[in-house]
């Protein structure tokens, strides 16, 4: 017994030695590199503030907002309300527009369950929509519930983007 202990400890002390001895060097990392003063190194400057309606973040039309639920819910959760409120405000600046929500899902599930999850959480929106002045005709709704991936992560990083409603402008 006494001789295996040894071994450990043997095995022990030369594995905190050579872990120790790679610490050691002595790279000098404070190097600071010289700004680049070719300014043709640099693509024209844009500005950040979108002038035209287009994608803005997951599939929605701009300058409407995505609205992202949590998992297996299809309630508007409160801190998604400012974003119906951003896509409220739309409609009714632009009375003609008409919109279709789109019901989207992650991938865990059955494709019925998240087709009819996608359905629930569309028709929430729409509802909520419409308590806020916007006239239903204006308003169509589909179930995409897993088809449309928007990121392919198995994380909940990419679940969390998934679980969302998209507002497309028609």
């Amino acid at each position: 017994m006494s001789r295996k202990c040894s071994c450990y400890v043997g095995i022990l002390l030369l594995g905190l030695f050579l872990s120790l001895s790679a610490c050691s060097s002595k790279n000098d990392d404070t190097q600071v590199l010289a700004p680049v003063e070719d300014p043709d190194a640099i693509g024209q400057e844009e500005s950040l503030e979108s002038q035209s309606i287009g994608i803005m973040e997951g599939r929605t039309t701009g300058p409407m907002l995505p609205v992202y639920f949590g998992f297996d819910n299809y309630s508007i959760r409160p801190d998604q309300s400012p974003r119906m409120k951003v896509n409220a405000d739309f409609l009714k600046d632009q009375s003609s527009a008409k919109i279709r929500i789109e019901g989207n899902c992650d991938p865990r599930g059955t494709r019925e369950y998240n087709l009819a999850l996608g359905e629930k959480r569309a028709l929430s929106a729409r509802k909520y929509l419409i308590t806020m002045g916007i006239d239903a005709d204006r308003i169509s709704t589909v179930s995409l519930g897993e088809e449309k991936i928007l990121l392919h992560g198995q994380d909940e990083m990419a679940w969390a983007q998934n679980r969302r409603d998209d507002f497309i402008a028609e």
